[in-house]
């Protein structure tokens, strides 16, 4: 129908309604004529809007006070018109009135439109209006005209006048009161979706309730100038008329990749830039590689950097595992199925593993994960009922609850007191725990752990260490479920947030942990939760009591830094059983986050584990992750706009009374833990087979250790032949944990070293043909002092490769020397890979590098029929997909974005010339895909996936044209003793 037609045809159809409404009503000719056919006009001019035909047209304030009701006639336009419908003497059909609220949204579009509005006072009618069509429209008939008004109301919201008129006319309470009772009517959500997004919107922005954006902890940096704390913030610090916000309470988790990112300079992405540093530094790292060039009787006299008796008068060398007895680091089966599991993983060939189709995980049919007693510790108070009389048989032997146990227990053990009576009380706790406990963590030992925390150095010289860490954690029995998510959980969440803002009668806003303010600020009489974070990879910075059973967190930004808050890692006691305590951690940076799709934190229970239950769960519930109404200031943010805050919050019911309790965004895995462990790997290898060598890569700006770690097989004999082919074995690089938060890399770099020194054949093989260099952890001080990104020059340090400073990021400068060594003696690594975690995907995938790939996405075909490229670089990730239950090809990516141009897989890539280089992302969450899918990753899959890379690393060699034929017999050998297990994927 064209504009014409259109017009004739509304105008005859209205005169028609009115005309019978006129007589039905008996309304007479000159009521009609008075004031309504302006009404009249508006519908026309409404209809021909939505048809486009007047899109030419100004909308002039004129038109503006024409279509509210201006121009001498306060009853007619869309403030007339609208509220028609619920009146008796009602003229004009609901699609009307429909359109008229469309045109006026469309309308208020403008800016300049939502100003005039706002200066004429409509807010206060629209928000009128607003409740008249809610306290009439009972049955929910008209709710498209509702909507409208709505959406007029969030495009006025959009400026900063409107936010500050729509405060002034109580419109949060007006909305808020006005949906309370239909949140869960789903006819409603076109109206409740649009009230939440005004909220949002006028929801008053201020600064987060600390002193400062920076963190709580300085380091002093060298030749750094100490620059002024960002100042308070102030109003216009929040001024903002930009775009109005989404609602994001949605189930879209994927991010979309930005072309524009990609590097298509050809010359760029082909050259091969030189040395960032002189030829002869490079002569120091011969000492890391003496494997090039030792002599038989330098391998057999290969020092034990054994621990000083002094530093570990109390380390009980009993603990500690050996390969030729796994019974010394496993549980009978009969004493805990905790230990059979870690048996059956220590002793199952990965090949049958492989063969089976799953991994040592234990699921149930039809891939359904067997039920756990410990997952769900909101609904079953784990441990409660009879086994609360173990408990208290054994704080009856010590004397001591759980509180007290954990303190004493947890004190460390500095050198400035470590002949007083307070150590000695400490050990003998641990001595009766011990007794207690028959059963022991693999690869574990506390005395040990104790000694090793002495030498580690923090930033605030941490006094206290954290009851997991010392104690030890096993998996879980069974793999733990992602939590379903249940609709409006976020909507609940926020509607509880402006409830706060506009009803604060019962709120308490008690702060009862600050590491800004002086210790002890909780009182030991009240029955508040008590919070504790000073301790190694610990972090939360401040604790709100909100309401009876909940709290507001703020985690701290990395040393030296205003940002990267995401990881947390807290004590929390003094709690009641089977009471949901609600936790808002309210200063989170991510603009998205897995604990939307399914995703727990983890959780610790010092009274599980002293009942014989050492284990990191996965808890909570009504979890949701969202924008707040926190903003940065823009000195914080240096002289941007503030940026936006988010809220992970969640409930937890504690399976004890009075118990003390650890919350982790991940399973924490602490540097003192990685130390530990390799000295018990090195005591557990058989040195006549494997050589295992530790040395220290560099010291750290905080003064601790990188730990190098080299891992191959002994020669057979000494003689010269195969002295020779111990020294000529190629290189495998691998790296992890540049990035603290990450601690999922640490778990998966554990399975990669146990399984290298175990005595599966899959691992013999791996060292007897490779030499593989280790630097498990790239950024020990972030993650002794609880940072997520960064290390302690508030840098992150992968985004330092292309120029590394020996002073400010000494891992990296020498972990690229190490790397720039092995290139200038000819023996590049076969494959570097740096393992990392992913907080925004699941499952675990590569990234690697390819420039054909990277100018085909960004559409760019200039130059590229002359670019070489070794193809091979997509057989490794080809591999895992078949072999790792937790790897999926599909979300690998091989694209070099220029933002990505300083990270070690791109570096590695162009300046060593390494064509296999890779980052390996490993989900925070889970998978869903595979014999995983719709699974929690717990430290086991994590285990098992460092174990399949490993796998990989063969079945890639014995994929490539330059394999040995002696490997080759040797792979068929082992295929054959394990009835060919891997036959379908080595196939040549």
């Amino acid at each position: 129908m064209n504009n014409r037609k259109m017009s004739h045809s509304v105008q005859g159809s209205w005169w028609k309604v009115g005309s019978k409404q006129g007589e039905k009503e008996g309304t007479s000719e000159t009521h009609l004529q008075d004031g309504h056919f302006a009404q009249c006009r508006f519908c026309i001019y409404a209809s021909l809007m939505v048809s486009g035909a007047i899109n030419r047209l100004p909308a002039t304030g004129s038109v503006m006070g024409l279509l509210w009701g201006g121009n001498g006639h306060p009853g007619c336009g869309v403030q007339g018109m609208i509220k028609r419908p619920l009146d008796v003497d009602c003229y004009f059909p609901f699609s009307f009135s429909r359109a008229a609220t469309e045109v006026l949204a469309a309308l208020l579009k403008s800016k300049s439109n939502s100003r005039r509005a706002v200066n004429r006072g409509y807010v206060t009618s629209l928000l009128r209006l607003h409740q008249d069509w809610h306290g009439h429209d009972t049955a929910n008939t008209y709710v498209h005209v509702r909507r409208g008004l709505l959406l007029c109301l969030r495009h006025i919201a959009a400026l900063q006048s409107g936010r500050e008129a729509f405060l002034a006319a109580q419109g949060m309470e007006i909305l808020f009161s006005t949906t309370q009772n239909c949140l869960g009517d789903k006819s409603m959500e076109p109206v409740i979706s649009v009230v939440l997004q005004i909220l949002r919107q006028c929801y008053p922005k201020s600064p987060l309730p600390l002193v400062t954006a920076s963190s709580a902890y300085a380091f002093p940096v060298p030749g750094s100038i100490v620059s002024e704390p960002p100042h308070d913030l102030l109003e216009e610090d929040f001024e903002d008329d930009g775009e109005e916000e989404v609602d994001k309470d949605s189930d879209s988790e994927d991010g979309k990749v930005e072309d524009d990112d990609l590097e298509t300079d050809v010359d760029k992405l082909s050259s091969k830039p030189g040395l960032d540093r002189p030829e002869e530094e490079l002569m120091q790292y011969e000492a890391m590689c003496p494997e090039l060039s030792c002599s038989s009787e330098e391998l057999e006299s290969k020092p034990r950097d054994d621990l000083n008796p002094e530093k570990t008068e109390f380390a009980n060398h009993h603990h500690i595992p050996t390969a030729a007895s796994s019974k010394q680091h496993c549980f009978n089966k009969d004493q805990s199925s905790c230990g059979q599991e870690r048996e059956d993983a220590v002793r199952s060939p990965l090949l049958c593993m492989v063969k089976a189709g799953r991994s040592t995980a234990l699921l149930g049919s039809k891939g359904k994960p067997v039920v756990n007693p410990y997952q769900n510790v909101q609904s079953n108070h784990l441990g409660r009922d009879s086994s609360e009389s173990e408990i208290s048989d054994i704080q009856h032997s010590l004397k001591a609850d759980a509180w007290e146990v954990d303190a004493v227990f947890c004190q460390r053990m500095d050198a400035s007191f470590s002949n007083s009576s307070r150590t000695a009380e400490t050990v003998q706790v641990i001595d009766k725990l011990l007794q207690t406990q028959p059963k022991r963590v693999p690869f574990h030992d506390p005395y040990l752990y104790m000694a090793k925390a002495r030498r580690t150095s923090s930033v605030v010289d941490f006094k206290m260490m954290a009851f997991p860490d010392l104690w030890g954690h096993c998996p879980p029995p069974a793999t733990q479920p992602m939590l379903e998510r249940k609709c409006g959980v976020q909507r609940i969440r926020i509607f509880e947030d402006i409830r706060r803002l506009i009803q604060p009668s019962d709120v308490i806003n008690k702060v009862v942990f600050s590491l800004d303010e002086p210790w002890p600020l909780q009182d030991s009489a009240s029955n508040c939760l008590k919070f504790f974070s000073k301790f190694e990879s610990g972090n939360l910075r401040k604790a709100i009591h909100v309401r009876e059973f909940e709290y507001d967190l703020l985690v701290n930004a990395d040393v030296n830094s205003t940002q990267h808050q995401q990881w947390f890692y807290f004590r929390v006691s003094g709690m009641q059983a089977a009471i949901p305590y609600r936790f808002n951690i309210i200063n989170c940076e991510k603009p998205n986050s897995q604990f939307n799709y399914g995703m727990q934190p983890t959780l610790y229970s010092v009274k599980e584990a002293l009942l014989g239950r050492p284990t990191w769960i996965r808890t909570g519930y009504e979890i949701c992750y969202y924008e707040n109404h926190y903003r940065q200031s823009r000195a914080a943010a240096g002289g941007a706009s503030g940026k936006c805050y988010y809220t992970l919050t969640f409930a937890v019911s504690f399976p004890h009374d009075e118990d003390v309790c650890y919350l982790a965004y991940h399973y924490p895995y602490t540097y003192t833990a990685l130390m530990t462990h390799l000295d018990i790997l090195e005591k557990s290898v058989n040195l006549k087979e494997v050589y295992f060598r530790q040395d220290v890569l560099c010291q750290t700006l905080g003064g601790n250790s990188c730990p190098l770690v080299t891992i191959t097989a002994m020669p057979e004999s000494n003689s010269n032949e195969h002295l020779e082919q111990f020294r000529h074995r190629p290189y495998q690089v691998i790296t992890a944990r540049v990035h603290p938060g990450e601690s999922n890399a640490s778990w998966v770099m554990k399975g990669t070293l146990e399984f290298l020194v175990s005595s599966d054949p899959v691992a013999r093989l791996l060292r007897e043909n490779f030499i593989f260099k280790i630097i498990p952890m790239l950024n020990p001080d972030g993650v002794i002092n609880g940072n997520h990104r960064c290390s302690l020059s508030g840098e992150d340090l992968n985004r330092q490769w292309l120029s590394p400073s020996a002073h400010l990021q000494p891992t990296i400068y020498h972990a690229k020397g190490l790397l720039y060594h092995l290139s200038s003696v000819g023996r590049s690594p076969v494959v570097f890979c740096d393992f990392h975690g992913h907080s925004q995907k699941k499952n675990v995938f590569l990234y690697g590098c390819s420039i054909k790939e990277t100018l085909w996405q960004a559409g760019c075909t200039v130059g590229t029929s002359t670019v070489l490229e070794d193809v091979t670089y997509r057989t490794l990730p080809k591999i895992l997909d078949k072999l790792a239950p937790a790897f999926t090809m599909s979300s690998c990516s091989f694209l070099i974005e220029k933002s990505r141009a300083s990270t070690a897989r791109v570096v590695v890539w162009r300046e060593i010339g390494v064509s296999r280089s890779y980052t390996m992302e490993s989900s925070y969450c889970g998978c869903n895909q595979g014999p995983y899918q719709g699974l929690q990753f717990g430290t086991r899959e994590l285990e098992e996936m460092g174990a399949m890379f490993c796998l990989g690393l063969l079945t890639l060699e014995l994929k490539s044209a330059s394999c040995s034929h002696q490997l080759l017999t040797q792979a068929a050998t082992l295929l054959s003793a394990e009835e060919e297990a891997l036959d379908q994927h080595l196939q040549r």
